[in-house]
């Protein structure tokens, strides 16, 4: 004779479950990704501009830099904006983040003569913006005195 001591009766009761549902966190953080795939080109500025290469050491880039920039057909910009040469200083003066004791960022196109790149210096010193800084890319450092790779020899 045979006795089942297990009570099968349970089947009206939900048993409980001790997993954990992760497509919604998993939903969540694609969306993220996107929003962050989306959003991170748009942060940076896009004008082509052949920069030449510096060994200098990186410094701490500000939070709203203002990028003034000379391409090579020599035609002038701020950040993505072009303006006028004769209308520079009174533009930078206009804008709302834009003081004269803030850094302007100077990118130059590597074919745009010097004696070009030192006259739209001279223009911003003129308008009161004395605090210039150089962009370059990131090139290897060179050694004191060698000529960098591509630069002609006398």
């Amino acid at each position: 004779m045979a006795v089942s001591l297990t009570d099968n009766d349970d089947d009206d009761d939900f048993s409980e479950t001790h997993d954990i549902n992760v497509t919604p966190f998993i939903d969540v953080i694609l969306v993220l990704l996107i929003i962050f795939m989306v959003a991170a080109p748009l942060s940076t500025v896009d004008l082509p501009i052949d920069l030449p290469t510096s060994s200098a050491m990186p410094q701490k880039k500000p939070d709203k830099p203002t990028y003034l920039s000379i391409k090579s057909d020599m035609a002038l910009a701020i950040g993505e904006d072009s303006v006028n040469r004769a209308e520079l200083i009174a533009t930078l003066d206009s804008m709302s983040d834009m003081s004269k004791d803030k850094y302007v960022f100077l990118r130059a196109d590597r074919s745009v003569p010097y004696g070009e790149l030192m006259g739209v210096m001279e223009l911003l010193r003129s308008g009161g913006y004395t605090k210039v800084k150089l962009v370059a890319l990131e090139g290897p450092p060179t050694a004191a005195g060698a000529p960098a790779a591509g630069t002609p020899q006398p």
